[in-house]
């Protein structure tokens, strides 16, 4: 009786340490989410290159469009864009009737995660100055994309600056500091042949 009660006993022993290692081994042979960054990197890029066009038509709203709400737009000498509204209005005074605007992504970085990305690339800007004389500009910018809620990508960051040098004017200091020295030295000698 007692090597039965033993046997039944070791029976529910081997099938409670069975189920444990079923359930070890299927947590530990969970699937890992497919990796999606090549085709996210392709929609990222066709994305930003259908954006560059949207941008180059001058359509404001469909450009303010590759935003989420609460992205920043961080232009050079301007403060930070930090809502659609500013965004739109950074856009509509750059996107006149004057302009010609393109960028090109140079690079697209997608993270493992699968839900953040980056673009770095260069832009072409056209504008017409206060004499109405043609303006180029070419730069280069980073735009940082987000896969929202509903599997969408949108733009979070986008920073963009300009590789012109900017143009210091000089003063007139030294012309200035050099025909007062010249003065001076003119006193000196007028004094000295005046005491003589």
């Amino acid at each position: 009786m007692r090597g039965c009660h033993q046997g039944k006993h070791g029976l529910k022993l081997a099938l409670w340490g069975g189920l444990a290692l079923i359930l070890c081994v299927a947590g530990c042979a969970e699937q890992k989410p497919a990796d999606t960054r090549a085709a996210d990197e392709k929609t990222i890029r066709d994305l930003d290159a259908r954006w560059s066009k949207v941008a180059a038509a001058r359509d404001v709203d469909a450009t303010v469009s590759y935003y989420s709400d609460d992205a920043s737009l961080l232009a050079p000498n301007a403060p930070i864009a930090g809502d659609k509204q500013s965004i739109r209005a950074a856009w509509a005074s750059l996107l006149t009737p004057d302009t010609s605007l393109s960028w090109q992504a140079n690079k697209v970085e997608v993270a493992r995660s699968g839900d953040l990305a980056y673009v770095v690339g260069t832009y072409q800007l056209t504008t017409k100055d206060a004499q109405g004389k043609p303006m180029t500009d070419h730069g280069k910018f980073v735009e940082v994309w987000k896969k929202q809620a509903d599997s969408k990508w949108k733009v979070v960051g986008d920073i963009f600056n300009s590789d012109v040098p900017v143009l210091v004017q000089t003063r007139p200091v030294a012309k200035k500091a050099v025909a007062h020295r010249q003065t001076r030295k003119r006193r000196r000698r007028s004094s000295r042949s005046s005491e003589n």
